[in-house]
């Protein structure tokens, strides 16, 4: 009996590994987000599995007040604006950053272009965080965060409208901007109090060391 080429049963092997293969998600989500949470984790999220991709969650308020940020944490704090919310968020990152030890880069930026920049050279110096602080950063990194899946990025006071899964946010009430033209209002300077941001940093943070990313925590 004449036997298949090993070339045919090659290809044959390779058609059907490639047709059973599934692509990789585009936004970095994995394809199936179900899985049970760890303890803490639930505890935090209120939750039992991963919340759906850019949900958003409430978390449990006070859970992320004894975590322990890993010796050698380093972190980048991208900052846009004067006003005075954008000025109050890049404070609580800096009190945030010497309270637990972290290791603080601030790349301060003027306009867009100045964002996109930082961006790259926060990327290049490969942190185990990037933050953004104003809502002058949003449009930028809602463009560019897409493209840097390999690096986690924290936007404290504001949002993307299309985060990828690198990409967590915390807001409050007063303190949620989408991005331009999507009708979401700037940051009111009184919801942003020293405290409350400095609270949504602590919260933010925690999501990051627990891989709870890829969504908007909302502090009500």
């Amino acid at each position: 009996m004449r036997r298949p080429s090993l070339a045919l049963g090659l290809a044959v092997a390779v058609t059907a590994l490639t047709a059973c293969a599934a692509p990789a998600p585009a936004d970095g989500f994995p394809s199936s987000t179900a899985a049970p949470l760890t303890r803490f984790a639930a505890e935090f999220l209120g939750a039992t599995t991963m919340p759906a991709p850019e949900a958003t969650v409430t978390p449990a308020a006070g859970t992320w007040d004894d975590v322990v940020v890993p010796a050698g944490f380093e972190l980048v704090l991208i900052t846009s604006g004067e006003d005075p919310a954008a000025v109050t968020v890049a404070d609580a990152v800096r009190r945030y950053a010497a309270a637990h030890a972290v290791a603080l880069t601030v790349l301060p930026t003027r306009d867009d272009d100045d964002v996109e920049a930082a961006i790259e050279q926060a990327v290049a110096a490969h942190p185990d965080l990037v933050v953004g602080a104003g809502d002058g950063v949003v449009d930028v990194f809602a463009l560019l965060t897409a493209q840097h899946l390999d690096t986690p990025f924290l936007l404290v006071g504001s949002q993307l409208p299309e985060p990828t899964a690198n990409v967590t946010a915390v807001v409050w009430d007063g303190a949620g901007f989408r991005g331009s033209g999507l009708g979401s209002a700037h940051a009111d300077p009184d919801a942003v109090s020293p405290e409350r941001a400095l609270e949504a940093m602590g919260a933010g943070v925690t999501a990051v060391l627990h891989d709870l990313t890829g969504i908007v925590l909302d502090l009500g």
